[in-house]
């Protein structure tokens, strides 16, 4: 039987005076749940995400909460200009960054044996390439003020296997790899990286490109019987963000209720 979520968590102003930037912020997933767990942590966020009036809802939204309205930028992860554009513009609006969150990702369902190079090469530059060209640029823009937090979004994926994920699984555990080795370099310069790690986090884009059975059968596979809200992701990447977490670096935390 599966269990109830829990309430909604009281903020603790875990991010009280940080400026954070956030990727893929828009619509009903991680990102935007995360947008708004740092603004009720006390943060300043810019957001950013490729769908204009989505953004722009999402800003509506953040504003609603009543701590003012957040700065945003189109970004498409997978062009450097955009990436480089991004980081100026948070930076004139917040001054120097205090954490960035890389949220942005694309999926998609093909078996290896059909998949075509384009399915293959779509997956791995957003959700791959793409963190990389973010954390590359938060590098460069923290490591002289010698301070800094990343916190990548990888997947359970990246250590288990699922049919028709193989592209969606080697970039997650791209992902992975890139935070370890990231982290090892970036801590002589203060700046700390990690990733959470989440198996099954329910949201309405995830309702419109998986099956009902297939929900049904991976939420059966979750010790509580039911996927992760949004919310409780974004608490886990809000821990890491904050100084609760300084001595953690290079790490992947599975946010699940089973196994990794």
């Amino acid at each position: 039987m599966p269990t109830a979520p829990p309430p909604y968590v009281p903020a603790h102003g875990l991010l009280a005076g940080k400026s954070v930037v956030i990727t893929a912020a828009a619509g009903t997933g991680i990102g935007f749940a995360t947008a708004k767990r740092c603004v009720e942590e006390g943060a300043r966020v810019h957001i950013s995400d490729v769908h204009a009036r989505r953004l722009s809802e999402a800003a509506d939204a953040i504003e609603a909460l009543g701590a003012g309205r957040p700065t945003t930028s189109l970004c498409n992860v997978t062009a450097e200009d955009e990436v480089r554009a991004l980081f100026a513009d948070a930076e004139a609006a917040l001054g120097p960054i205090d954490v960035v969150v890389n949220n942005a990702g694309l999926g998609g369902t093909a078996r290896v044996v059909d998949m075509k190079d384009e399915e293959w090469a779509r997956v791995i530059d957003v959700t791959l390439t793409g963190t990389f060209r973010m954390t590359r640029a938060a590098l460069q823009h923290m490591q002289p003020h010698g301070r800094g937090v990343i916190v990548n979004n990888a997947s359970v994926l990246g250590w288990r296997a699922q049919d028709g994920q193989a592209h969606y699984a080697a970039a997650k555990a791209g992902v992975m790899a890139l935070t370890r080795c990231a982290a090892v370099e970036a801590a002589e310069f203060g700046v700390r990286i990690n990733a959470v790690a989440p198996s099954l986090a329910m949201h309405a884009f995830l309702h419109k490109v998986t099956t009902p059975e297939l929900l049904a059968e991976l939420s059966a596979r979750e010790a509580f019987g039911r996927p992760a809200e949004v919310w409780e992701i974004a608490n886990v990447i809000v821990f890491l963000a904050s100084e609760y977490s300084s001595y953690m670096t290079g790490e992947v935390v599975s946010v699940s209720s089973q196994r990794a």
